[in-house]
């Protein structure tokens, strides 16, 4: 019989816990012998491919130094719900929190993404991003918005690894000819997409205005695919206050056709770049 696939809160626990035991400077051996099992049950936990009892999970946390009562019941929270296909992780007012997409997009060999109104955060320049950063109503300090951009910027430099993912972005025509931060923001933003098409791992597309009806008028959304067989595909769907995460077959296959009807729709990857080049021109 076929193993099931881990679920993104298995698999976002155990992601954790390896950052943690290697923050403590702990090996597997240790964290066997702190909980009294063998080497191998860490390792399947820390794979994704086992669950780990709440005694355990608080035992190991107390051996990796973490006090934080409110960081513990997180961890806790996704150990207890560990079976449950498909997350919603809220956000907090004033904090946005980007760990789970970087995890994905470290760990992925296959992004696929659809933005019908930005450009996407792995191709954005520090101006436009911290342009949009600056238009949130809640109250950032430049610090706080300084903060934001570092860590967009650094989540990008996953494209330029030997084994960065393949890149696939369909940008709406909204997205190009929306003047985020005024000419001096866009004209910069529009290069970096042209100079980014040119590497061999991305491709960008544009469905243009004339589209018609499609089923992208839903929104954006991103989906992340895995080189592990085990480990299924995730969409995510950003929202104000929180990300969806989703991941069960009917979601993947829903997605997946989305997707590809948009691309179908959109201009071929040449055609995109010449409306970018056009767009460019008239700022």
């Amino acid at each position: 019989m076929t193993q099931p696939r881990p679920t993104v809160r298995r698999r976002r626990l155990a992601s954790l816990l390896v950052e943690l035991r290697e923050a403590a400077d702990k090996s597997m051996e240790e964290a066997a012998d702190r909980i009294g099992c063998h080497k191998t049950k860490i390792s399947r936990i820390e794979n994704a491919r086992l669950g780990i009892s709440l005694g355990e999970l608080r035992d190991l946390l107390t051996f990796y130094g973490i006090d934080d009562a409110s960081y513990v019941e997180e961890l806790a929270n996704l150990a207890r719900r560990g079976g449950e296909r498909g997350w919603t992780r809220h956000l907090g007012a004033t904090l946005p929190s980007y760990a789970d997409h970087i995890d994905y997009e470290q760990t992925s060999n296959y992004i696929r993404s659809f933005q019908p109104l930005l450009v996407s955060g792995l191709l954005q320049t520090p101006d436009y991003a911290r342009t949009l950063y600056r238009a949130n109503p809640e109250t950032f300090s430049r610090k706080q918005v300084d903060k934001y951009v570092d860590t967009r910027m650094q989540r990008q430099e996953v494209l330029e690894t030997d084994d960065a993912p393949r890149l696939v972005v369909i940008e709406g025509e909204a997205a190009l000819r929306n003047e985020v931060g005024g000419p001096k923001v866009m004209a910069p933003q529009l290069d970096r997409l042209l100079e980014s098409a040119e590497h061999p791992n991305i491709e960008i597309q544009v469905l243009p205005f004339n589209g018609g009806a499609h089923v992208g008028l839903i929104g954006a959304f991103v989906m992340f695919g895995f080189p592990t067989p085990a480990f299924s595909d995730v969409v995510c769907v950003e929202h104000i206050t929180g990300t969806l995460h989703m991941e069960t077959p009917d979601e993947i296959r829903s997605y997946t056709l989305a997707f590809d009807s948009l691309r179908s729709l959109a201009l071929s990857p040449a055609a995109s770049l010449d409306l970018i080049r056009q767009v460019r021109s008239e700022l």
